[in-house]
């Protein structure tokens, strides 16, 4: 099994929701108000007067197999608008209760 976290600016909160439901992935936790900023062109999200767009995160768990479809699935969303930006980063998980 695999976390996959999904960090993408406000703007695709609808779009992220939609991808998860087509994917079949029901269950994740979603995080709003997240503030940061791209590691490479990304400009900051802050929701101040000088930088405010936000960012909002979501948390899933997924079988190991469901991982490769939905990182290419977010690769298209980011590709959709690349200046708005979505990345997801993927861990292990070694148990759960």
């Amino acid at each position: 099994m695999k976390s996959v976290m999904i960090v993408f600016n406000q703007a695709n909160t609808e779009r992220v929701e939609y991808m998860l439901d087509k994917l079949g992935i029901r269950g994740f936790t979603f995080f709003e108000q997240v503030q940061g900023r791209g590691s490479n062109t990304g400009q900051p999200r802050r929701g101040t007067h000088t930088w405010p767009e936000m960012n909002s995160a979501v948390i899933t768990m997924v079988e190991d197999e469901q991982v490769d479809v939905l990182l290419k699935t977010i690769h298209k969303l980011d590709l959709r608008n690349e200046e708005v930006g979505v990345r997801a980063f993927v861990w292990n998980i070694e148990q759960t209760v």
